[in-house]
């Protein structure tokens, strides 16, 4: 079979009546702007992460829009992010004319350095908004004791790792996006629980903020005509709830292949002191949205030489991200040139994202092993 960065339609041929029938459920019913499916599916999915609100929207960069909305965030507010993410995190903060402040991350996990936090917060910052990257969890009993300590919110990015689990040093174990004020994640098709367009939801135990982003979600109305505040148009399709609806249950079995798989990288390139294998945090589990592999000594000077060798032998690869927020043109002024991103810029030229999916086969990953080993010997 082919080799795909990303197998959806396998995914959904193993599952194919279930969607089949949902999306004919919503097509018979004609409800195809806030049908029931929409609510059935927030509350399966609170269910799930045995949080008390779930409230879906657009898409997940409207989610983390929302989410800064629904806080009361003003504008000149300082937002404390990640520089290594998906322009989403920064792009939602400048747009509503908010400050954010960049942070180095960890060079084991990739995600937020906690040690880097407090020497960034002033007195305007008033939220941190933590990446859990790649599918595992920041550090987040660090983080929300940083933000009880300076009273700051913390909104979760989740957009990659839903499912994913993290345990407190007291035993705890909470869902990442439950942790904080507001979890945000995204339904895009190819995220470990995707729809079949865009889609993305909030999460949150507060029952205030639920009823706040529920309003903002529909153009600042409780009541249709009567705008409470300003809002936005972002809702999830009842053709995409039931899709979602359809896949919830089997996003544990979907987490589970992708750990598998991960696995067999992962012993497929034990002992490869040119290649770093993904490591987790033991605080956490890691659903594996991606599998990102980061490349020493040669192999690591030749990244992109070696993704086009793969590319010819049928093997697509990605990079995230090849250019963090601190260097990206439209994000130039909103740091310190005394800033260092050294881990960062280092990601960003080394690290590549190997095909990851539920479909994935042993075989598959052989031949991709192989072929990264066939490149390295002829440099």
């Amino acid at each position: 079979m082919k080799i795909q960065m990303v197998d959806l339609r396998s995914q959904y041929e193993k599952i194919k009546d279930e969607i089949d029938a949902a999306i004919q459920s919503v097509i018979d019913s004609s409800t195809f702007i806030k049908g029931p499916k929409v609510a059935e599916f927030e509350l399966a999915l609170a269910n799930y992460l045995k949080v008390n609100h779930v409230v879906a929207c657009g898409n997940g960069t409207d989610a983390l829009q929302i989410a800064l909305m629904a806080l009361g965030l003003e504008r000149g507010d300082e937002v404390i992010i990640p520089t290594f993410t998906y322009v989403a995190t920064a792009e939602v903060i400048a747009l509503l004319g908010l400050k954010p402040v960049l942070i180095d991350v960890n060079p084991i996990t990739f995600c937020i350095d906690v040690n880097q936090i407090e020497a960034k917060i002033t007195s305007n910052t008033k939220a941190i908004i933590p990446v859990h990257l790649f599918g595992q969890s920041a550090d987040m009993e660090s983080i929300l004791s940083i933000a009880h300590r300076n009273n700051l919110y913390v909104i979760e990015d989740n957009a990659q790792a839903i499912g994913a689990c993290y345990t407190f040093s007291d035993g705890r174990v909470m869902f990442t996006g439950t942790m904080g004020d507001i979890g945000t994640t995204s339904f895009f098709p190819s995220k470990n629980l995707g729809c079949f367009g865009d889609g993305g939801a909030l999460i949150t135990n507060n029952q205030i903020l639920a009823e706040k982003i529920r309003m903002i979600c529909n153009h600042g109305q409780k009541v249709q005509y009567y705008h409470e505040c300003v809002g936005v148009n972002s809702r999830l399709d009842t053709i995409q709830a039931a899709i979602l609806l359809a896949k919830l249950p089997h996003l544990n079995e979907y987490n589970i292949a992708r750990q598998q798989a991960a696995t067999y990288y992962n012993e497929l390139l034990k002992d490869r002191i040119e290649i770093v294998c993904p490591i987790s945090d033991p605080k956490s589990t890691h659903v594996f949205h991606q599998y990102t592999i980061k490349l020493n000594g040669k192999l690591g000077s030749n990244r992109n030489q070696l993704k086009e060798y793969l590319k010819e032998n049928g093997i697509p690869t990605m990079v995230y991200y090849p250019l963090p927020i601190h260097l990206q043109e439209a994000y130039q002024g909103w740091y310190s040139q005394a800033d260092s991103f050294s881990v960062a810029n280092e990601l960003s030229s080394q690290v590549l994202s190997l095909p990851m999916h539920t479909q994935l086969s042993e075989e598959q990953q052989k031949f991709i092993i192989n072929c990264i080993t066939e490149y390295n010997r002829k440099l």
